[in-house]
């Protein structure tokens, strides 16, 4: 990198007047070069400036917009949701310990007492939380009465990240086809329940529910694989003396 003297120092002989020279032309190649690059950019920003500006209203039109949809449009819709689906999840709860549920189960779905439903609030409050939680509870109604198109429907549409959630939400789906007595279907999704989650509130379960139904299909092989599973990896779980009863079913069946 080039050094430079300070201003006022005198060269002492030739060889450092011609150096005191090439550094001041080197210096001044240097600021040029850099007066030309601002220069450039200075055009280029002035030629463009339309443009920038444009963009960087677009960009701050789409940030303001999506903190207010948020703020003033998506919040509200969820509170105002979730207050709306309180009536409804009183009725499936007492639905769910009742010795008469179709009725109770019934008014969770449809409404009763002038508030919505579980279905009203899947039509009137879309993409919001509420709703995929109503799509959920709507699934789980219909299967308890008997309406198992419509609790597939409803259970295929419903999203969740849970552990247990979202493989039982699975699972209802796999108890549909069985009551439909489409066993092939029903074991796909017990197995895909199954997969979801080690949780021992879930896995042995719907392992459980997979081999028998293996059993059911003559697929010896397939319900041995499940059974070992849950008496190997779920000693403790409440399914794993149920499996060792069905592993020697299907141990005769080989």
């Amino acid at each position: 990198m080039a050094t430079y003297k300070k201003k006022g120092n005198k060269p002492k002989n030739q060889a450092e007047k011609i150096s005191q020279i090439e550094q001041e032309s080197t210096t001044a190649e240097v600021f040029s070069s850099l007066d030309e690059g601002a220069s450039r950019t200075e055009a280029w920003v002035e030629k463009n400036q339309k443009a920038i500006l444009i963009f960087v209203g677009v960009v701050a039109i789409s940030v303001l917009g999506y903190l207010g949809y948020q703020n003033f449009i998506q919040e509200p819709k969820e509170t105002e949701a979730m207050n709306e689906m309180f009536q409804a999840q009183s009725y499936y709860e007492q639905a769910l310990i009742a010795s008469k549920k179709d009725s109770l189960f019934n008014l969770s779905l449809n409404g009763g007492n002038g508030k919505f439903g579980f279905v009203d609030i899947i039509d009137n409050y879309g993409g919001t939380n509420a709703a995929n939680l109503a799509t959920y509870y709507a699934g789980i109604a219909y299967l308890n009465t008997g309406k198992y198109q419509e609790a597939i429907q409803y259970l295929d549409k419903f999203k969740a990240d849970d552990a247990n959630v979202a493989p039982i939400a699975k699972g209802a789906i796999g108890d549909a086809f069985a009551q439909l007595e489409q066993q092939q279907d029903a074991l796909k999704y017990y197995e895909n329940a199954a997969s979801m989650s080690s949780s021992d509130l879930t896995a042995p379960r719907f392992l459980l529910k997979a081999g028998i139904t293996a059993i059911n299909l003559g697929k010896s092989a397939i319900a041995l694989k499940h059974f070992n599973t849950i008496i190997e990896n779920y000693p403790k779980s409440p399914e794993s003396k149920k499996a060792i009863l069905y592993q020697g079913k299907a141990e005769a069946m080989q």
